[in-house]
């Protein structure tokens, strides 16, 4: 399971640094692509597999399951982590998390996140606000 949140630099090659914490449970393949709130999330292969296999049972009929599909896919990149636990984030990837320096990555139970950090102190400070909210909103789910 992936927890915590660290901050690290991307490189001027769009190289960053996974954390020594989530590389074991990434594996030595994984995908990143395109996430919500103008993040990117990383799954390692297994987690990815199950996904699929979920969106593949949309029906493509339904024209949110295919938008939803092809802005998912579409970014999907299979990376791989170099000797210094470095990963190569692919300009389109950076530029629609608008990732240019500082990052913040996050482990969010089965995935990881990586998000721009001023774009994840904005979310941060407007989710801390409301978490009380958020927590009495989502009671229903058994938590």
């Amino acid at each position: 399971m992936f927890m915590g949140e660290y901050r690290h630099n991307v490189d001027e090659k769009g190289r960053l640094i996974i954390p020594a914490k989530f590389r074991e449970e990434l594996g030595d393949s994984f995908v990143v692509t395109r996430g919500l709130d103008r993040s990117l999330f990383v799954y390692p292969q297994g987690e990815w597999k199950i996904l699929e296999g979920k969106l593949k049972s949309l029906p493509f009929t339904k024209k949110d399951a295919r938008a939803f599909t092809r802005f998912f896919f579409s970014g999907a990149t299979e990376c791989e982590l170099d000797k210094q636990g470095r990963v190569n984030i692919a300009s389109p990837l950076r530029e629609y998390a608008h990732i240019e320096k500082e990052c913040v990555i996050i482990g969010v139970s089965n995935r990881v996140e990586i998000w721009s950090k001023a774009i994840w102190e904005d979310y941060f400070m407007e989710s801390e606000e409301s978490f009380s909210e958020i927590a009495e909103n989502i009671v229903d789910f058994d938590l």
